[in-house]
């Protein structure tokens, strides 16, 4: 339904982005490369996939929308040789938020799209956290330790006022900021998702959101004291 598909008809070249909100994705759909780069919106966090039956899955509307925008269909009908897009590009907020929704997704695919994890299809796009600029000096910074290595040269370098912009999501892009941060095959920093990292992210997701209590205590009382992203 919300599926902004490309016009190239070639797998190998065209990449589908799942993008985390409406907002997002209406920047990513005007941003985006029309010829080889779709843009697929979900609205919230996708069903935990961990508990639920294949026909409950396929009654979430999210759920269906992409594997059907996918092409290669679910369960013992799964063809990768219909796979319409090499590339499957997560690409949430910066947050909290956006972690758990990215960790539903790779659960997704952990349980039942394995084969696209393992042949190298599946993608985090990384946007930046802050936007660093003084006059004409823009730049778009993905770490604190860069953040501060730029604002240091600049201080250096002048007295002029840095302003320093934290983006709390992709919606606070433009589009044209998107695609150059975020989309642009040229600029964009994009991590390949290995069959070992959507197998942790679907261990922790059964330990943080599961009906176990016990392990969801443990693992807050060991990493309380070393929380490095904190939504407040």
């Amino acid at each position: 339904g919300k599926l902004a598909d490309c016009s190239s008809r070639k797998a190998v070249e065209s990449e589908l982005f799942i993008v985390e909100g409406d907002s997002a994705g209406g920047s990513a759909k005007q941003g985006r490369n029309r010829r080889n780069q779709a843009i697929l919106p979900l609205r919230g966090k996708i069903l935990n996939v961990e508990k639920a039956r294949l026909d409950r899955m396929l009654a979430s509307k999210e759920i269906k929308s992409l594997v059907i925008a996918m092409g290669a269909s679910i369960g013992e009908t799964f063809d990768m040789s219909k796979l319409r897009y090499h590339k499957i590009i997560i690409m949430t907020d910066a947050d909290v938020d956006g972690a758990h929704i990215m960790t539903l997704i790779l659960t997704l695919f952990f349980r039942y799209f394995r084969p696209l994890i393992e042949n190298g299809h599946v993608f985090i796009a990384k946007p930046p956290l802050y936007k660093i600029s003084r006059g004409k000096q823009v730049h778009y910074v993905y770490t604190e330790s860069e953040k501060d290595r730029i604002i240091t040269g600049m201080e250096e370098t002048s007295d002029a006022k840095i302003n320093i912009q934290r983006y709390k999501g992709l919606g606070e892009m433009n589009p044209e900021q998107l695609w150059e941060t975020t989309m642009d095959p040229e600029r964009r920093i994009l991590k390949m998702v290995s069959i070992a990292e959507a197998q942790e992210a679907d261990r922790i997701f059964d330990v943080l959101m599961g009906d176990e209590v016990q392990p969801r205590r443990k693992f807050i009382q060991t990493h309380a004291r070393s929380v490095q992203n904190l939504d407040v």
